[in-house]
């Protein structure tokens, strides 16, 4: 393969991502080479790539294209295929805007949690409507060595497993998936959120995102965070009536949650494109596959 393919380099709040502007979905990316290109030492490095293509050429999203005319095909740092990702989606829409595909205002992007509503703000901010979580329920428990904490449930088109703390040092290194149980309440593997106050309707997490390790940040994240503080704190808006926001600090910034009396949430933070450039054909042509 002699082409050389575009691409960029982006973060929300420090989660990071290389992204593939692909509108014709004609780039193969099998896991083994989206895990070389997210290879931080020899790759390009990032927390995932964001796969940017037109929803009616992909069959995943061709249901979504009459609303949504890009879908956002997200794949997590070790390659594996990922439903929803907050921080990548305004990290997408900038693109999109970066690209002169769209310009400031509002837009709707396809994912593979369904279509998502974005306003690209004068001031840089980017909000992405996220939906509503569910909350499954069930007892469940986080553990890192001799420390367990009971965690709250919380799906927000992908799953988490949300642990108040005393001390985000407490998370340990995360290098690993801290353990969760029951075996069975996170069939396919999950994102773990540590969580401490730092005032009123105000909290800082770490968080091991599912397939990618440690994160500087995790959108998704941050909302299961908001969701389950909201709980705790008693202020759920679909029983005060009243809209609930949390500041959540990450370790790579600091985004800004709400969750309305209807349950919709939206997300609130800034989303950079840092570098543009050429992935040379043959490397991906022998990456990994």
């Amino acid at each position: 393969m002699s082409t050389r393919i575009a691409f960029l380099k982006g973060h929300g709040t420090e989660n990071d991502f290389v992204i593939v502007p692909d509108p014709e979905n004609a780039i193969e990316l099998p896991p083994a080479t989206v895990a070389a290109l997210c290879d931080r030492r020899a790759g390009i490095g990032g927390d995932g790539v964001l796969h940017v293509v037109r929803s009616a050429a992909h069959p995943e999203a061709r249901a979504m294209a009459a609303e949504a005319e890009w879908f956002m095909d997200y794949r997590n740092g070790d390659g594996s295929v990922a439903e929803m990702c907050g921080n990548g989606v305004r990290v997408f829409a900038r693109y999109l805007q970066h690209a002169g595909h769209v310009a400031a205002g509002d837009l709707v992007i396809a994912t593979r949690a369904g279509v998502k509503a974005v306003h690209i703000a004068k001031d840089g901010d980017v909000t992405v409507g996220m939906g509503r979580a569910r909350l499954p329920g069930g007892d469940v428990t986080v553990t890192v060595g001799e420390r367990s904490w009971p965690a709250c449930n919380v799906n927000m088109g992908n799953p988490h497993a949300v642990a108040f703390v005393s001390d985000l040092a407490h998370a340990g290194h995360l290098l690993a998936p801290p353990p969760v149980g029951p075996a069975d309440a996170y069939p396919d593997g999950v994102n773990v959120e540590f969580v401490v106050d730092r005032g009123p309707r105000h909290v800082a997490m770490r968080v091991h995102e599912r397939g990618s390790g440690e994160t500087r940040s995790c959108g998704t994240g941050a909302c299961a965070v908001a969701v389950a503080a909201a709980r705790r704190d008693g202020a759920d808006p679909a029983v005060t009536g009243t809209p609930a926001t949390y500041t959540v600090d990450v370790p790579g910034g600091r985004l800004v949650i709400t969750e309305r009396p209807d349950g919709e949430i939206e997300m609130t933070g800034a989303a950079v494109i840092v570098a543009e450039g050429e992935i040379d054909g043959d490397w991906l042509e022998n990456a990994p596959r």
